[in-house]
């Protein structure tokens, strides 16, 4: 598959990537309109972020959370790689770059060499026929097979 117009991903099932039964059956999920891929768009009960928020230890796997930050805040967010003061790299989502740099003032020990996204979408595209849902048991057993299926 290629990379879906939609979603960005090429794989239709790699979502949830950690504990998938618990995040399809307990979270709100973006579905994609164009592949039917899950994306967890649930806000977390701390601090009420959305999993987009946090930071990932790959460009990967921040892609697969890419438009649910897109849907979100209805624009093209983009990916930033990060660097602490340990030189260790994380990517992690953003809006703009001013929402990059009031991240870098709180975070001191943190950096952003390129100050400049390293993957966006052109432009942000809405999809009439997604749905952000909680799936039934029915949706989850399949996502899960089909998941299972795809690995």
């Amino acid at each position: 598959m290629n990379e879906c117009k939609e979603c960005y991903s090429n794989k239709k099932r790699i979502t949830p990537l950690l504990k998938p039964r618990e995040c399809l059956e307990n979270h709100l999920q973006y579905i994609c309109s164009t592949c039917g891929r899950c994306i967890c768009i649930n806000k977390t009960e701390k601090g009420g972020m959305q999993r987009w928020n946090f930071p990932f230890k790959t460009l990967d796997i921040a892609k697969l959370y890419l438009r649910t930050a897109d849907v979100t805040m209805k624009t093209n967010c983009g990916i930033y790689e990060i660097v602490s003061a340990n030189g260790r790299k994380s990517y992690k989502i953003f809006s703009n770059e001013a929402e990059l740099q009031e991240y870098l003032k709180k975070n001191k020990s943190k950096t952003c060499v390129a100050m400049t996204p390293i993957y966006q979408r052109s432009k942000y595209i809405e999809f009439n026929n997604s749905e952000i849902r909680r799936l039934n048991r029915e949706e989850v057993e399949k996502y899960i097979r089909e998941q299972k299926e795809e690995k």
